[in-house]
């Protein structure tokens, strides 16, 4: 019988297979929301012709209070996420026509280790972790949705919901 030794995974050991990121431990370009942090398109993966997924971290510091005061949308693709290591709580509203829907709003608890995947055009943001101090996240969408799809809108201060369990 043959036998090989198992190597630690080193970026320059795996090039000819493939590409890899920690999704616990992310690293590199990161747009910051002070709650959250996004980092985007660590790996990618072609699915037809030119068209890539990407794999991106997400990670969510839990606040105070589960206070919803903005969403996005995505004109033309929908969103995986993946709770990687916490149950936690997502609000998500119907798609609309570019205006904001706070009254539609839903929220669901999602358990780990759960991929959810949204529809194009429903509204929703950064999920909120229920036991963690931070709560990492897989976001699987074409490379760039968040540069050239991707709608924010804030809500009115009076339109502010508070999630509660």
């Amino acid at each position: 019988m043959r036998t090989i030794q198992a190597k630690p995974l080193t970026v320059e050991g795996f090039r000819p297979y493939g590409s890899f990121a920690s999704m616990l431990e992310p690293s590199g370009n990161c747009f910051d929301g002070g709650e959250s942090a996004f980092y985007p398109d660590p790996v990618t993966m072609s699915v037809s012709g030119r068209e890539q997924i990407a794999f991106s971290p997400l990670t969510v510091n839990r606040p105070e209070k589960m206070v919803v005061k903005a969403a996005e949308y995505h004109n033309w693709t929908g969103e995986g996420i993946f709770f990687v290591d916490d149950d936690a709580v997502m609000h998500v509203a119907p798609p609309s026509k570019h205006i904001i829907t706070p009254e539609k709003t839903e929220a669901f608890i999602v358990p780990k280790g759960t991929l959810v995947k949204l529809n194009t055009g429903v509204w929703h943001l950064s999920p909120y972790p229920l036991h963690n101090d931070v709560l990492h996240l897989m976001i699987v969408m074409p490379e760039r949705v968040y540069g050239n799809d991707c709608i924010v809108c804030d809500f009115p201060e009076e339109d502010y919901i508070e999630i509660v369990l």
